[in-house]
């Protein structure tokens, strides 16, 4: 890449390590699903990827954990949002882990979570909320499109039309 262009990043899809390496970040994720007319639901969200897969934690009174649970099928988008240089995006099927209770499967990942996204101070945000039931689900990517850098990709580009 010449000189000048140097501040376009490395373009084009992220290796495995690359995307394990920008998910563990503090990027939030944007969650679609179908709500119970068929309407599009997106809502942002911490999660946790690990296992081959993504972690949610919703709250008990979540309409969008009502909504997957009745119809799996979601789409997630996690981006860097300044910069717009790196994304995922995840077409997958989510299965109810844990329906809402206390001091499940979720506390233990809802405490890293907390610390990823909220730093030291994640615990003394986290700690007075455990009190409220959350559920736990847990995404499986059936499709993953990852980009990086500030460029088009080769198949949006004008060549012969």
């Amino acid at each position: 890449m010449p000189k000048n262009e140097e501040w376009r990043g490395k373009i084009g899809k992220l290796s495995p390590e690359e995307i394990a390496e920008f998910l563990s970040g503090g990027v939030f994720c944007r969650l679609g699903c179908l709500d119970e007319d068929g309407w599009p639901y997106v809502v942002p969200c911490w999660f946790e990827y690990s296992g081959g897969g993504f972690y949610i934690i919703p709250r008990a009174r979540s309409a969008w954990a009502r909504h997957i649970q009745r119809n799996p099928r979601v789409f997630l988008c996690v981006d860097d949002s300044t910069t717009h240089n790196c994304r995922v995006l995840v077409k997958g099927e989510a299965s109810v882990l844990e329906e809402p209770n206390l001091g499940g499967r979720w506390v233990e990942i809802a405490r890293r979570m907390s610390l990823r996204y909220l730093g030291e101070h994640g615990p003394d945000y986290l700690q007075p909320t455990l009190v409220e039931p959350r559920w736990l689900l847990f995404v499986r990517p059936l499709k993953m499109t990852t980009w990086q850098g500030v460029d088009w990709a080769q198949r949006y580009k004008h060549s012969e039309w």
